[in-house]
């Protein structure tokens, strides 16, 4: 079979069908590669089947949206549209199951409102009154939410699991200026967050994260029993989650 360039595709009337399917084809490789990688850093349970399986849609609407008039390649917009794809279904695997979903969105967006009224982080008790619940109600949530991840930097953690917030966002090998960028101004923007929540909340992060603390051993560091603890860190993943939504693009699928 004959290679088919892309500027001969995008010089094609119409596009027909059949170039279209043959540069599905000479991609197909890509899309492994992709998934692969990236099913290496998830856990063992992670289908590969079904990160190619969305990466094959991400490549698909690359090749229908592309535009050579840019001046980038189609291996290059295809790369970004297909990783862009499968780190959306990664980040669906947040820890939280179907029926929490609901009031996990209920809590982040009363967050991101009084975060808007009040330009400050709102507290626990402000935060129950807006959902129209008691503290204890909220409190009570939080620890529902306990395994909440975030998003796509954390797929699928748990207590047991501890990961720099790094650890998804590219492969160790991927150095080009753009990767390199691209880890950069995440790790800006997840500082920034970090600084604009309550003390506390920071600090459980940080233990949990960075230096990779269990919830059972921040508790005797923080003199607060593990029920608080583990409320606190939902509380802070969930503030986090809305600042990184707000300031950073692969919150809206442009990775």
């Amino acid at each position: 079979m004959a290679t088919l360039s892309t500027a001969a595709y995008s010089e094609q009337a119409g596009n027909t069908e059949a170039s279209r399917e043959q540069l599905i084809l000479e991609h197909l490789p890509q899309v492994r590669w992709i998934a692969t990688r990236l099913h290496e850093r998830l856990p063992n349970n992670t289908s590969l089947d079904d990160l190619i399986s969305t990466g094959v849609i991400g490549l698909i609407n690359a090749i229908d949206s592309f535009d050579a008039s840019f001046n980038v390649k189609l291996k290059t917009y295809a790369e970004y549209k297909i990783r862009g794809a499968i780190l959306d279904s990664i980040r669906g695997m947040d820890g939280i199951a179907p029926h929490k979903r609901k009031r996990l969105k209920a809590i982040q967006k009363a967050m991101a409102m009084l975060e808007q009224k009040l330009q400050r982080a709102p507290g626990e008790e402000e935060i129950a009154a807006e959902l129209g619940i008691s503290h204890k109600e909220y409190q009570d949530s939080l620890l529902e939410l306990r395994g909440v991840a975030i998003g796509s930097l954390d797929a699928a953690m748990s207590d047991s699991d501890s990961r720099n917030l790094m650890y998804y966002l590219a492969d160790d090998e991927e150095n080009s200026p753009a990767r390199m960028l691209e880890r950069s101004e995440l790790e800006r923007v997840i500082q920034e967050g970090l600084e604009k929540m309550p003390k506390v909340e920071r600090l459980v992060l940080d233990l949990y994260y960075r230096q990779g603390q269990h919830i059972r051993e921040i508790a005797p560091i923080l003199d607060l029993h593990i029920t608080r603890i583990s409320q606190i860190k939902a509380q802070a993943v969930l503030r986090l989650r809305n600042y990184i939504e707000r300031r950073w693009p692969t919150a809206h699928g442009l990775y």
